[in-house]
């Protein structure tokens, strides 16, 4: 008879604490799929340590873990250009290891959750055209296209599209409780 296991998905804020393990995940993160970003890995690994902790103070962001190794990550960020009832999500990653075990899922869900109890009403994001499994997680929790467009400079030029999603904080299940089983 096989022996399963389960491990144990939870979602963590980075603070001040944890920031280096944040660090580490965002370079691995512009490593692994480096065309997936609109920065590079030699201009994040140049950051010193209060480049990192004022990039906190401006954005939220979340690490997930699959027991106590971290697997992804995913951020929160307004923009001046927006209107203030509007935010971004950025930097979604999930490590090749953890990918189709709801680590995703997770963390896109935790960022919509956080964002209706901050008021926000609409969250929006840039995905590349030739992603299209992050498309698809986007779409699952129900991101649309926008219908804009853009040429991401980076690595050879990527076409960006726009999706959004209306948050409404009655509708949601709150996934940001941060655990499921695996």
């Amino acid at each position: 008879m096989a022996e399963t296991t389960s491990t144990t998905l939870h979602v963590a804020p980075v603070t001040e604490d944890n920031w280096r393990i944040y660090r580490d995940v965002r370079l691995a993160a512009l490593l692994d799929t480096p065309r997936a970003f609109a920065s590079t890995y030699a201009g994040t690994a140049a950051r010193d340590e209060s480049a990192w902790l004022a990039l906190l103070a401006s954005v939220q962001v979340w690490l997930a873990f699959e027991g106590d190794r971290p697997v992804g990550v995913i951020a929160l960020s307004r923009d001046d250009e927006l209107p203030e009832d509007e935010a971004y999500l950025i930097q979604m990653w999930v490590s090749s290891s953890a990918r189709g075990h709801g680590v995703g899922d997770l963390l896109v869900s935790t960022v919509l959750d956080t964002a209706g109890d901050s008021g926000y009403s609409r969250v929006l994001l840039d995905v590349g055209e030739e992603n299209l499994p992050a498309q698809r997680l986007y779409e699952r929790h129900g991101f649309a296209r926008t219908g804009t467009t853009w040429d991401n400079p980076l690595y050879g030029g990527i076409r960006e599209i726009g999706y959004a999603v209306r948050v409404d904080p009655g509708c949601r299940s709150s996934a940001a409780s941060g655990t499921v089983g695996a």
